[in-house]
């Protein structure tokens, strides 16, 4: 009553067809209904299997883990934590690496202290003493490495690169020793940062 009436036409062809015949480039085909897509969309929120699906997110993640360790260990910028990633941080991690940091000495000095506290506590008084001057020493290493750090930034990145939160980024890495650093030392003690 109120829609057209396919008439077939001889040969099995309908009216329609002789009206759009098909065209090169054009989708031939009518657009699928909404209900239709959607229902084929759908997914339960919670799968039927829940010990096959739990083990298959855990070996997910297991996978997306040792994906993210190995770019750690060889520098692959793709794999990386969004915390490490760009060549900001990369030029960060690299002017850290590239000189020695009286940080470094920190963590052994001061286990060095511990032990000797409980071999001769006289001694260990002036190792304590000691253990204060290389944090300071450290700290204001770390506040002029900065300062340096961000002229070299602004000046191989443009004024307007963003540098916050790298200043923290880059005192951590100084206070780490070098074998511990993660993203491993890309370069050696001496070169030019990349």
């Amino acid at each position: 009553m109120f829609g057209r009436k396919k008439d077939k036409s001889e040969g099995g062809i309908t009216q329609a067809e002789v009206d759009h015949p098909e065209r090169e480039g054009a989708k031939n085909r009518p657009t699928p209904k909404r209900r239709d897509q959607e229902a084929a969309r759908k997914r339960p929120l919670v799968q039927d299997d829940r010990k096959s699906a739990r083990a298959a997110d855990r070996q997910a993640r297991r996978a997306a883990a040792q994906r993210t360790r190995e770019a750690m260990v060889t520098g692959d910028e793709r794999n990386m934590p969004a915390r490490d990633k760009g060549p900001v941080r990369r030029f960060v991690r690299d002017v850290v690496d590239a000189r020695f940091n009286p940080g470094e000495i920190l963590l052994p000095l001061m286990l060095a202290v511990l032990v000797l506290s409980f071999l001769s506590p006289a001694v260990a008084s002036y190792a304590f003493l000691a253990v204060y001057v290389i944090i300071i020493l450290a700290v204001l290493d770390a506040v002029l490495l900065w300062r340096r750090t961000r002229a070299a930034i602004w000046a191989r990145f443009g004024e307007d690169t963003e540098t916050k939160g790298l200043g923290m980024y880059q005192g951590m890495r100084s206070f780490q020793m070098r074998r511990t650093r993660l993203p491993k030392a890309m370069i050696k003690r001496g070169e030019q940062p990349r």
